[in-house]
């Protein structure tokens, strides 16, 4: 997935053999969720679906259709906030497969590519197959993906027998149990720092277990325009453009983390007033918006539920 991944397990004085064993079915199931949804593998299915012609049913794997089916609710409920489709407008701005973009695409060609998008031109039929209804539509379940990815890990290691664990791909938790230091997981949330590394400053910090987070921001990859504004790489759907609002960061807790995976993008998308009132809406669902204040500066804001989840001190 292009990711770096992390799998922490307390309690476990594992001998090497069984450490490699453990890791080596980590990654068997990691390469297996990637040999399905990756849209850099040209041989995955989400690419051959990709390449496949319209209106015609295509076989996928059981867990792939899941996820179709959750992103296709997600946008949905979410009016269009969330959208797997826009494979073609992220190729597009240079955020895809098909390598950086060194300027903003134009009117004509950012409408050209969406007209190849829409969650409502694709279906999941009662037999478990997709269908699209256009010939260029291109999924891209870089919102959700690694978010399932970290739920499958997690649920091998509870098949293992283990209840106390932290896994991580890039920016999507989910924790278990408690922590080495026999209490909740502290887990990081970024500054909204350009190009942020590990030893860059955190906004705040969450105290969780038995959920995940998920962190989505425009920090990490962006291009800028003429005029030195800043694009970040997540679309807006319904403009085919960067989302332009004041959100710099969004963390969101959630039971597990497809749900918050999708809901960070979903909530960036949608900004400040119309996100916190969608994840209040949403079960188990908390979430803290980093904004950028017009003097540089920035202001927390978190929703109702999210100091309960999280132990979150303003």
């Amino acid at each position: 997935m292009g990711s770096p991944y992390t799998v922490q397990v307390v309690g476990a004085d594992l001998p090497p053999v069984a450490l490699d064993s453990l890791r080596a079915d980590v990654e068997t199931r990691l390469k297996e969720i990637n040999r399905q949804m990756s849209h850099y593998e040209p041989d995955s299915e989400l690419s051959r679906f990709n390449r496949a012609p319209a209106d015609e049913p295509f076989p996928v794997s059981p867990e792939f259709a899941r996820v179709v089916s959750f992103s296709l609710n997600m946008a949905r409920r979410s009016d269009g906030a969330f959208d797997p489709t826009l494979g073609p407008l992220i190729n597009l701005w240079g955020f895809g497969e098909q390598g950086a973009l060194r300027e903003a695409p134009t009117h004509a060609e950012i409408q050209s590519a969406r007209a190849k998008t829409g969650w409502r031109h694709v279906e999941v039929t009662s037999r478990g197959e997709l269908v699209k209804h256009l010939p260029a539509l291109g999924l891209n379940l870089s919102a959700v993906a690694k978010g399932f990815a970290v739920d499958e890990v997690v649920a091998l290691l509870a098949r293992r027998g283990w209840t106390n664990v932290y896994v991580a791909i890039a920016g999507e938790v989910r924790v278990r149990g408690v922590s080495p230091r026999s209490g909740r997981w502290r887990v990081g949330i970024a500054a909204p720092v350009d190009q942020w590394r590990e030893d860059d400053p955190f906004a705040a910090v969450a105290e969780l277990s038995d959920c995940a987070i998920s962190t989505s921001g425009d920090y990490q990859k962006f291009l800028r325009d003429p005029e030195g504004r800043r694009l970040g790489h997540i679309l807006d759907p319904r403009t085919g453009r960067p989302a332009d609002n004041t959100v710099a960061g969004v963390s969101v807790v959630a039971p597990d983390s497809m749900t918050a995976d999708a809901l960070g993008t979903t909530l960036f998308v949608m900004g400040e007033t119309d996100g916190l009132r969608f994840v209040d809406d949403w079960p188990g669902a908390a979430a803290l918006f980093i904004l950028r204040e017009p003097n540089g500066s920035y202001r927390q804001v978190a929703s109702r539920r999210f100091r309960a989840l999280t132990g979150y001190q303003p």
